[in-house]
C-alpha cells in the first residue's frame, strides 16, 4: 500500500483578518475572505495543506463581528438580517464558491472545517419577561439574590428567513431555550443571571448543566451572551438537525467546537455521533471534529475526549487542542529569552515537572491538534500565550515534522498579523550559516530569511514518514529522525538553543553510509555526510542568538 500523505491543518485566518463582504444586494466581492480563500487554495495545497479552519460564517451580531457573537446559525450569508445579507466573511455564494475549489485542490481535496458556536446565541429581535436570579460572577453556584423576573432580548424570530417562510428552520428561540444571560433590560443592569422556572413551581428546575466544566468558577456553563439550555428537548433536536444540515446540504462534514467545556458533554456526544453517522452516509468517511478545551491541566482534557466519544465506537471521533504543548513552547521560550538555565527542549513532552503539564500528543497522540499559536493567543487576546518570533521556526518544527499529532499552523504565522500588535510572518531565521557566522564575529545580527514556515510545510509533506528515534539527550540541543518509508523519504532534524558562540554536535543513526543529506532550511547548500557507522554527524556553526536550527 503507498504511504498516505501527511495530514496539515491551516488555522485560515487571525483576530484581525481583513474582509470586505460583497455591497448590500450583491452576492461576489473580491476582497471577501471566502473569495480570497478560493483564489490561494490551490496554493496551499502544493505546501501540504489538506484541511482548513475557516471562522464562524454563521450570522452575527453586526456586519463587522468575527463570529463568535452568533445570531442565527441557519443564515450563511443569505439573509438580509442584521443590518447585512453577508456575513462579514462573506456571502453564501462565496463560501459555495470555496467549496466547490477545496474540492479540486490538490491530489485528494482539501477539507474544511467549521467553527460552529454552540455555546451561546447574542442579539434577540425582541425583549421577554423570564425569572432569573443573580448569581456571584466567581462562583456560579451561588444565588446573590432572591428570584425575580428580568427582562431580556431571548425572542429570536429571524426576519431575515422569516420573509422567506422560515426557511431551513421553523424554530424560534425563546427564554425556555436558555438558563443563562448578561442583561436585564427592565433594570439597565449588566450581571451574571441564571434563568429559572416560576418559583411557584416548585424550584429546583431549570439550572446550569452539570457536565460542563466544574473546576473553574464553581460551574462554568456560562460563558457569555445568552446561554444555550441543552437540557431542552426542542433546543437539542434542532442543534441536532443543524448538524445534519451542515453535512447533507451545505457540504461540511468537519467542524471546531467553540468553548466545546462549556457545552453539556452529554449533548456533544450525540451530536458528534449523529454527525458522524451523517457524514458516513453521506462522504463514506468519518468526520473531524475538534473540540475548544483551552486548558493547561492535560487530565480534564483527556475526560473531556473520553466523555464524548460515544460507548460503541472503537474510531477517533474527536480531537483537541494540545495546549500543555503550547505552554511549554511559551515557557521554553521565556526561559531563553532570559538566559534562564532552566531552559530544557527535553522537557517539551514532559512539562514543567508536574504530570498535569504533559503534552496530550505524548498520551492521546491520535486526539492532538498541536499548534504553536491561534487567533487566541496572539497578542492582545484573551488567551495570549507569548512565544519570541526567533524561536517559532524551532517550535513549528517540533510539530511539522515528528509523527504524531496533527499539525496547525496559524495565519498569522504564515503570512502576518494585522491589528494594533501587527507583524510580519513568523520562523525567520539566519540565511545561512556562513553570513551568522560572520555577523557573530563582528557582532552585528544576521541577516534574516523571510521566514521558514513554507519549507517546514513542504519538508512535512514530502520528508517527514517512517518511524521516529529521539535524541532528547542535551538541555540546549535535541534531535530525532524519521527513516523514511518504502516509498516516502525520511528526514533528520536537530533543534538548538545553543546560546552566544556555543557549538552544537549531534550524533543520529540514519541513512546509509556515503550519503549527502541537505539543510532545506538555509539558501546555500549546508550538508551532512552519512559516516561509515552510519551516523549522521551534524555540527551547528556559532550561532549569535537563540534561533532555532533545524536540518533535515
Amino acid at each position: 500500500m503507498p504511504t498516505v500523505e501527511n495530514r496539515l491543518l491551516l488555522q485560515a485566518f487571525e483576530w484581525h483578518t481583513p474582509s470586505q463582504p460583497p455591497a448590500p444586494h450583491e452576492t461576489h466581492s473580491p476582497n471577501s475572505l471566502w473569495s480570497r480563500l478560493n483564489r490561494v487554495l490551490p496554493h496551499l495545497a502544493n505546501l501540504g495543506v489538506t484541511s482548513i479552519w475557516l471562522p464562524p460564517g454563521c450570522k452575527a451580531n453586526n456586519p463587522n463581528s468575527n463570529g463568535y457573537d452568533c445570531y442565527d446559525l441557519w443564515d450563511l450569508g443569505e439573509f438580509d438580517q442584521k443590518w447585512a445579507r453577508s456575513t462579514h466573511w462573506g456571502s453564501r455564494e462565496e463560501l459555495q464558491d470555496l467549496l466547490d475549489t477545496a474540492r479540486k485542490s490538490g491530489d485528494n481535496g482539501i477539507d474544511i472545517i467549521w467553527d460552529a458556536v454552540l455555546s451561546h446565541k447574542t442579539a434577540g429581535d425582541a425583549t421577554e419577561e423570564t425569572w432569573a436570579v443573580e448569581v456571584d460572577k466567581d462562583d456560579r453556584r451561588v444565588e446573590t439574590c432572591r428570584p425575580r423576573m428580568i427582562e431580556a432580548w431571548l425572542k429570536y424570530d429571524f426576519p431575515g428567513r422569516e420573509r422567506e417562510g422560515m426557511k431551513y428552520s421553523a424554530f424560534r428561540w425563546r427564554a425556555e431555550h436558555f438558563n443563562g444571560t448578561d442583561w436585564d433590560q427592565k433594570a439597565q443592569k449588566n450581571a451574571i443571571f441564571k434563568l429559572i422556572d416560576d418559583p411557584a413551581t416548585l424550584r429546583p428546575g431549570k439550572n446550569w448543566a452539570d457536565d460542563v466544566t466544574t473546576e473553574e468558577l464553581g460551574n462554568y456553563d456560562y460563558l457569555m451572551f445568552s446561554n444555550i439550555y441543552y437540557k431542552h428537548p426542542d433546543v437539542r433536536e434542532e442543534i441536532l438537525r443543524w448538524g445534519r444540515w451542515m453535512v447533507t446540504d451545505v457540504g461540511i462534514p468537519n467542524f471546531r467546537l467553540d468553548a466545546a467545556q462549556h457545552i453539556s458533554r452529554n449533548f456533544i456526544r450525540d451530536w458528534i455521533a449523529v454527525v458522524q453517522a451523517t457524514s458516513r452516509d453521506k462522504y463514506g468517511r468519518d468526520a473531524m471534529i475538534i473540540g475548544e478545551i483551552w486548558c493547561p491541566h492535560v487530565s480534564r482534557q483527556i475526560r473531556w475526549l473520553d466523555a464524548v466519544t460515544p460507548p460503541d465506537s472503537s474510531a477517533v471521533l474527536a480531537y483537541t487542542y494540545d495546549t500543555p504543548l503550547l505552554n511549554s513552547f511559551s515557557r521554553v521560550s521565556g526561559d531563553v529569552l532570559i538566559g534562564s538555565r532552566n531552559a530544557d527542549l527535553r522537557t517539551l513532552l514532559s512539562g514543567p515537572g508536574h504530570p498535569d503539564g504533559r503534552a496530550l500528543v505524548s498520551l492521546r497522540p491520535a486526539q492532538a491538534v498541536t499548534c504553536v499559536s491561534n487567533h487566541d493567543t496572539q497578542a492582545g487576546q484573551s488567551s495570549f500565550t507569548p512565544i519570541d518570533s526567533s524561536l517559532k521556526a524551532l517550535f513549528y518544527a517540533f510539530i511539522l515534522l515528528r509523527q504524531d499529532g496533527l499539525p496547525c499552523v496559524f495565519w498569522g504565522d504564515l503570512v502576518g498579523i494585522q491589528g494594533p500588535h501587527a507583524e510580519g510572518p513568523a520562523c525567520k531565521v539566519p540565511i545561512s550559516s556562513s553570513e551568522r557566522k560572520t555577523a557573530y564575529e563582528s557582532g552585528s545580527q544576521p541577516p534574516m530569511t523571510d521566514g521558514v514556515l513554507p519549507s517546514l510545510m513542504l519538508a512535512r509533506r514530502y520528508f517527514a514518514y517512517g518511524p521516529q528515534r529521539d535524541y532528547f539527550d542535551s538541555m540546549s540541543c535535541i534531535g530525532w529522525t524519521r527513516a523514511g518509508t518504502a516509498d516516502r523519504p525520511g528526514c533528520v532534524v536537530i533543534m538548538s538553543i545553543a546560546l552566544h558562540g556555543m557549538r552544537t554536535y549531534k550524533k543520529m543513526a540514519a541513512g546509509c553510509a556515503g550519503e549527502r543529506w541537505v539543510d532545506v532550511l538555509q539558501k546555500e547548500e549546508d550538508r551532512a555526510v552519512v559516516s561509515n557507522q552510519k551516523c549522521t554527524h551534524v555540527q551547528d556553526n556559532p550561532n549569535p542568538n537563540p534561533n532555532a536550527d533545524q536540518t533535515t
